[in-house]
């Protein structure tokens, strides 16, 4: 997965998580919502609005609020799709002229097919003040610009999507503390196993050092992204190495050795033993029970705890095997969340709903008072305004995320290369290491290296055969130093 691309890896497992627990944070979703907007004889517009929040539906519903406030002739139809079935869901809308005036931007097809088949409105003919809120770069040619139009922004600003939480009492339970009383958080591989050694051993293996759950998928993978992007391993979970314009899996050693890392600490007993059978959703129980003294996730981790008043958790990310990282969380400039369907019958008040949502006002409240995530503007992310601790740690780790290599930005025309999922994938290779079911670790990696190699070729071959310019080289940036900020330059400037 490319994470320059429209929706990055944080934006899906922070929605999909969020649906997840939706009966936990009592959302209110619908399995289809009605499209096409309304009046009434008073003059008052009605506008229906798509997305698929659940933990973030109260800064929505006050966004909402102080709109309508703002705006008493326009009211709001909330429709809250499942995050699972979204993608079809709109797909639907759109063939049946059925869309509603302002949505989420559907995972599928990609957003510059979605534009191509007319979709989305450009919001060009409104926006000159609007886009130059946004920092420099935001907007950008094959992200969320075509052909010159632009269609939609982000939210948020980039960050390190993963986290590792700790849970304060465990391991001040387990004397894993500073002198002034604070506990220790891990800064490297070695730190990992010397804690989870020390709680499991002081508990008398009644606490775990670490836990999680993989029965959905995916856990392994954000474990291997967070303890390999320090190590140098620049692709981590997800990407190529850039460097190269490769997959490089099973020719970077730091996979395997922290695959087999991960192996030991289930062998020696630090690791939750029913790790894979269980949900991701169950393990964040448990973590907030105490059974496991660290875990992984992400900021939206946050608000399920808070809801059951579970406060008492420190996090950090970027576990590295020195404390010195090699490389950082890779971020681009750009991005996407809502755009305005094209079949709307008010333009002019969807781009205000629009607007609104894209607002300064609105991404503080986003940040400072709904601590959902960093803002898309940064004179939001001052740790120092933000109340509630674990939110305002997360908000002190920006510097951790560093900008990568993007070809979507030096070639805009490799947003038209389509890479296919690869099945089994990276997760499920790992997860077969884990459970003993896949013996010969290098052999399996070398595999998912090389299918994932030749999805991407093939997704270059198709583009081409489809006449667009694009190139194996696209990928490759040879004077990126992983430990530095790089800024991609269009080919042509």
């Amino acid at each position: 997965m490319d994470l320059s691309s429209r929706f990055t890896r944080r934006d899906f497992v922070k929605s999909a998580a969020a649906t997840a627990g939706a009966a936990t944070l009592g959302g209110t979703l619908a399995a289809c919502g009605s499209g096409g907007s309304g009046g009434s004889s008073s003059g008052t517009i009605t506008l229906n609005y798509w997305d698929y929040f659940v933990s973030q539906a109260p800064w929505v519903d006050n966004e909402i609020k102080l709109f309508e406030k703002a705006h008493p002739n326009i009211k709001i139809k909330k429709t809250t799709q499942l995050n699972s079935s979204y993608a079809n869901l709109y797909a639907l809308a759109v063939k049946s002229k059925n869309t509603p005036d302002v949505a989420m931007i559907p995972p599928q097809p990609n957003f510059n097919i979605q534009v191509a088949d007319g979709w989305f409105l450009p919001v060009d003919k409104w926006a000159a003040s609007w886009k130059a809120e946004f920092p420099e770069g935001t907007f950008h040619e094959g992200n969320n610009v075509f052909n010159g139009k632009t269609y939609s922004a982000p939210i948020s600003s980039a960050a390190p999507w993963l986290q590792i939480y700790v849970h304060n009492k465990i391991f001040r339970d387990a004397g894993l503390v500073n002198s002034d009383g604070s506990v220790k958080l891990p800064k490297t591989w070695d730190d990992v196993t010397h804690f989870s050694e020390a709680i499991t051993k002081k508990s008398g293996g009644q606490v775990y050092g670490l836990g999680f759950g993989n029965s959905g998928g995916s856990l392994f993978q954000w474990f291997t992204h967070v303890f390999t992007l320090g190590a140098g391993a620049v692709g981590g979970g997800y990407t190529m190495d850039y460097r190269v314009g490769k997959y490089t899996y099973a020719t970077d050693r730091n996979y395997a050795d922290f695959i087999t890392l991960m192996k030991e600490w289930k062998t020696k007993g630090y690791m939750y033993p029913n790790a894979v059978s269980v949900s991701d959703e169950v393990s964040r129980a448990y973590f907030e029970r105490g059974k496991f003294g660290m875990t992984i996730g992400g900021v939206w981790n946050q608000a399920e705890w808070s809801q059951h008043n579970f406060t008492d958790y420190s996090l950090t990310t970027l576990i590295s095997p020195t404390e010195t990282p090699k490389g950082y969380f890779p971020t681009s400039p750009g991005g996407t969340l809502w755009a305005i369907p094209a079949a709307t019958k008010h333009p002019e008040e969807s781009w205000l709903w629009f607007n609104w949502l894209y607002s300064v006002d609105a991404g503080k409240r986003w940040t400072q008072q709904f601590n959902e995530d960093l803002s898309a503007f940064p004179q939001n992310n001052d740790p120092a305004q933000i109340k509630f601790k674990p939110f305002a740690q997360f908000v002190g780790l920006a510097d951790l995320a560093k900008p990568a290599p993007d070809p979507n930005i030096r070639n805009p025309e490799t947003a038209h290369v389509e890479v296919q999922a690869v099945k089994p994938n990276l997760d499920d290779v790992i997860a077969g290491y884990y459970t003993g079911q896949i013996k010969d670790l290098q052999a399996a990696l070398s595999d998912i290296q090389a299918r994932m190699q030749k999805a991407q070729d093939d997704g270059v071959k198709t583009a081409q055969q489809k006449g667009y310019k694009v190139s194996p080289n696209d990928y490759i940036f040879t004077d990126w130093d992983p430990t530095k900020p790089y800024i991609t330059k269009p080919a042509s400037s």
